[in-house]
């Protein structure tokens, strides 16, 4: 657009799906004196809406044909934006050929994306979609940036109009920036069709009036992901890290969330708050998930917020220091308060009052966010706010699987010993068995009156995990006596039921599906408490 000739007006092409902004913008640009073209609907639009647009058909000489397929590729069209004002050989063929410079691209693709999202689509209808013109065009215009504003979002038509406005021209920053954003907008939608396509078989008996048969995992995976900031380092200082979130990221993950107050986000802030805030999501009640090293050290649901806080901080007061705290309520000055006595890392709630913000305010450093709750009633993964898959790096490749967001419901518990839990055990096991998804394999966790009483984490025995759950609560001076037991998977000795028995256990929630089942069961009734299987496990690592 900076060379464009002073005493010839400015030429602006426009042709979107998404008509979101567009009438604005194209009066906008008319106010200025900018010659408008457009396709189709979009130039139907802006005539009715009393604007002088100019049809690229007529522009080229030229039918639009196929069905529309075949409209804007056309040299007076693609030499209009690949042209360089900077290059005298460029601005001859031009003048040769007749064709005039476009100086703004605006262009939103064939919505492919929510096509094949809707249920039922069939292969001809996602491939109708496909947008083969309007790529073409924002690849032309971005390639050509130093002369081409091209604009692939309405975000960007604000900026786009204040710019001309005020200079006649919009700045080489702005443009480039454009010219990025519509390079990554092609490769998101080329991303998205090869994955759509990725998961075809193809066969001639294909019906594709029909929606076809997709793999579950495409043949190629090509994922977005877009950086929200830098981070001063990773997991250890001599390491570099970034966080990115996905393009549509769900309603209610991590990366929604707004920070409040506080220092910037280290990598493993970022990691412990993820744990914490996806567990805590899972209980309806007022909740509080205290994480420390990925891991919850304390879990409580409570008649409100302080006792719920109150309840999971004395599960293990030591580890808790310099943890990460989730609550699934507004924070209240009251909670905010018991909260501030402790040393605090990172603090997530729905809301902060006036009241608990005052009470932070002197501590500068600790980190609040504020994350809205996804929506109870969300059918899919992503409305529940929880990823649809799980991603795990390995050595020049990429484990996928779909999230652990199995739900247990007390009707799917098998009752294997002769004591059955009472009413208030099976409440103490569905609430353990809760807090063990999150616990880093082999899991042990002791609960009783909707809290953690001991857990014992991540080590390579589960007996172990069941001696340290032990030797935690001791710490805290807990008493283990008459309380549930879950165990993220099957206990492969008794030995292990032996231990948390020994312990104070009367009941015990397990996946079940050992060898040695019939021996475990066996001890149980052999010690008198109950025990029931879940027919899951929850491996977590």
């Amino acid at each position: 657009m900076s060379h464009n000739p002073a005493s010839k007006p400015l030429t602006a092409l426009l042709s979107v799906s998404d008509k979101t902004g567009i009438v604005d913008l194209a009066r906008g640009l008319h106010a200025l004196g900018v010659r408008l073209l457009s396709t189709g609907g979009t130039a139907k639009l802006l005539a009715d809406s009393g604007l002088p647009v100019t049809e690229v058909a007529q522009h080229t000489g030229f039918p639009e044909m196929m069905d529309g397929r075949v409209k804007t590729l056309h040299p007076k069209i693609h030499g209009g934006l690949l042209a360089r004002g900077d290059l005298p050989e460029h601005v001859a063929a031009m003048q040769a050929h007749g064709i005039d410079r476009i100086d703004v691209l605006v262009v939103n693709l064939y919505p492919f994306e929510a096509t094949v999202a809707k249920p039922g689509c069939s292969l001809a209808d996602a491939i109708e979609n496909i947008d083969i013109g309007g790529p073409a065009m924002v690849r032309s215009a971005a390639k050509n940036w130093a002369d081409v504003t091209v604009l692939t979002d309405a975000s960007q038509y604000p900026q786009a109009l204040a710019q001309l406005r005020a200079q006649g021209h919009t700045s080489r920053s702005m443009r480039l920036a454009c010219g990025i954003a519509a390079f990554n907008r092609i490769a998101q939608y080329d991303a998205a069709i090869a994955n759509y396509l990725s998961a075809i078989t193809p066969s001639d008996e294909l019906d594709v009036n029909a929606a076809p048969t997709r793999a579950e995992y495409p043949a190629q995976l090509n994922t977005t992901f877009v950086k929200l900031q830098d981070l001063r380092y990773g997991e250890n200082a001599h390491q570099s890290a970034a966080l990115y979130r996905d393009l549509h990221p769900a309603p209610g993950s991590l990366v929604t969330g707004r920070q409040v107050q506080g220092k910037e986000l280290s990598y493993n802030n970022i990691a412990d708050a993820d744990a914490a805030w996806e567990c805590v999501k899972s209980f309806s009640a007022p909740a509080c998930v205290i994480v420390k090293h990925a891991n919850p050290c304390g879990v409580a649901v409570g008649a409100d917020v302080l006792q719920a806080y109150s309840k999971a901080f004395q599960t293990d007061p030591t580890s808790a220091f310099g943890g990460i705290i989730a609550i699934n309520r507004p924070l209240d000055g009251a909670a905010a308060q018991a909260v501030a006595k402790q040393f605090v890392e990172v603090l997530m709630a729905p809301a902060f009052t006036d009241e608990a913000l005052a009470v932070f305010k002197a501590k500068a450093n600790v980190r609040l966010l504020q994350i809205d709750l996804p929506s109870a009633t969300g059918l899919t993964p992503w409305q529940q706010g929880r990823n649809a898959q799980d991603t795990k790096r390995v050595g020049s490749g990429l484990l996928v699987q779909t999230a652990d967001i199995h739900t247990l419901t007390p009707a799917d518990l098998k009752v294997v010993t002769r004591v059955a839990p009472t009413p208030q055990q099976l409440h103490d096991l569905m609430f353990a068995w809760t807090v063990a998804q999150y616990v880093k394999s082999n899991a042990i966790v002791f609960c009783a009156g909707g809290m953690t009483m001991g857990v014992g984490a991540g080590q390579m025995s589960r007996l172990d995990s069941a001696r340290i759950a032990s030797i935690k609560a001791q710490h805290a001076g807990l008493s283990l006596a008459g309380t549930a037991v879950a165990s993220d998977a099957f206990f492969p000795f008794r030995d292990g039921l032996d231990v948390v028995v020994d312990a104070g256990a009367t009941c015990v929630i397990q996946p079940g599906g050992s060898m040695r089942d019939s021996e475990v069961i066996a001890a149980a009734d052999e010690r008198g408490v109950a025990m029931v299987l879940t027919g899951v496990r929850h491996f977590r690592h």
